[in-house]
């Protein structure tokens, strides 16, 4: 919601108080009721079906890893929340993966968190991550449609530092530790 400003946080603030009333739902800065809703939908769209910020995304990822062929499919969301990013994340290696390994190479890497324990209700969370430096990573698993698929859900405080910037960079260890193991 920060991502839009202040009279963002507003209209969630005051769409929240008119729904817990009963009351109707006044909209300024969303085009829908953002309160208890979510809206597939940042940014201006584009002729292809994609908007700005998802390919923002798959051109910033293309920077930092200094990769030109980069290629990432992305739907980007609005989600009632004050101050915090989060991202699904399905990476496809050239080698094969695996969750244990991840996990190793995801606790080594600086600014991380990993928080990663599902069956005890453990995983990153925007509520959790508000006000911290440190992004969170979590819901590791094999991506049951691709080859050498690896699945995260990755929660940072977009204020702090933002999800998409930290999903690729979490991308960039996994793909050099892997690289470097041949």
């Amino acid at each position: 919601m920060s991502g839009t400003g202040a009279k963002a946080i507003e209209e969630l603030e005051r769409q929240v108080s008119q729904t817990v009333r009963g009351k109707p739902i006044t909209k300024e800065v969303y085009p829908h009721q953002i309160a208890f809703n979510v809206l597939p939908h940042v940014d201006s769209f584009l002729p292809d079906g994609y908007t700005n910020e998802e390919m923002k995304m798959q051109n910033e990822g293309r920077k930092i890893m200094g990769l030109p062929s980069f290629r990432a499919s992305v739907t980007c969301v609005r989600v009632p929340v004050f101050r915090a990013h989060s991202i699904a994340v399905s990476a496809e290696f050239k080698k094969p993966v695996s969750v244990s390994a991840a996990l190793k190479v995801l606790k080594s890497a600086p600014g991380l968190d990993v928080v990663d324990a599902p069956s005890s209700a453990r995983y990153p969370m925007p509520l959790n991550v508000t006000g911290k430096y440190n992004c969170e990573v979590g819901r590791l698993r094999m991506d049951c449609a691709m080859k050498n698929g690896l699945c995260f859900w990755v929660a940072g405080d977009q204020l702090l530092k933002g999800a998409a910037l930290n999903a690729v960079q979490i991308a960039e260890v996994l793909a050099g530790r892997w690289k470097n193991r041949t």
